[in-house]
């Protein structure tokens, strides 16, 4: 007969460890599946509240567009738009503000004069209204000659160079708008003599 022998002891049977048995330096958590992992990143494309939604857009653009508007009017840099900005025209704003410009005149001269030149062309009326108009405009142009001459000088004397291309009609047009409404708004005061950035 085949037995054990007496001497022979029994080993007790090694035991699982737990699973929930927590290790060190490890998160002691299952790895959620890439599944899981994807659905909980993942947005709603249409939000539940549309009209809640579209207010806060609104809201949100309405004041980066005023936050825009009010450093565009202090002449920051970022705020600009492409064609104001550059020393080149800060220098050209700052220049024709520093100046009296016919052409802030201009307009209120022409409304003045054309309601006379629709009366009678014989009347004195009428040749009055022309005087207004046409002398008007006469010396607005001579006056933005004379203010391009003087830009020039005073550019070439703090830049060495020529103004770029296109400073001519952005420096009239700025003469023909009223000084509170310009944008961005003048920084210095009349008479005051530009100084560049670093003297």
């Amino acid at each position: 007969m085949f037995g054990r022998k007496k001497n022979e002891t029994l080993l007790p049977a090694p035991q699982p460890e737990p699973d929930d048995q927590a290790r060190g330096g490890a998160k002691n958590r299952p790895t959620p599946k890439r599944r899981e992992a994807q659905a909980a990143r993942m947005q709603p494309l249409v939000p539940a509240d549309r009209k809640a939604a579209a207010r806060t857009s609104k809201e949100a653009e309405r004041a980066e567009r005023v936050k825009r508007q009010a450093a565009m009017r202090r002449g920051e840099e970022w705020a600009l738009l492409p064609r104001d900005r550059g020393p080149a025209r800060a220098f050209v704003r700052d220049f024709v503000d520093s100046r009296w410009n016919i052409g802030e005149f201009l307009l209120p001269a022409m409304l003045l004069g054309m309601p006379f030149m629709f009366i009678d062309p014989t009347s004195g009326a009428a040749r009055i209204g022309f005087s207004i108009v046409y002398g008007a405009f006469a010396v607005f142009i001579v006056d933005t000659f004379v203010m391009w001459i003087q830009l020039r000088r005073r550019y070439a004397e703090e830049f060495g160079t020529k103004p770029p291309g296109g400073s001519f009609f952005y420096a009239m047009s700025r003469t023909m708008s009223f000084r509170r409404t310009r944008m961005p708004q003048p920084r210095v005061s009349r008479g005051q003599r530009w100084v560049k950035p670093g003297k």
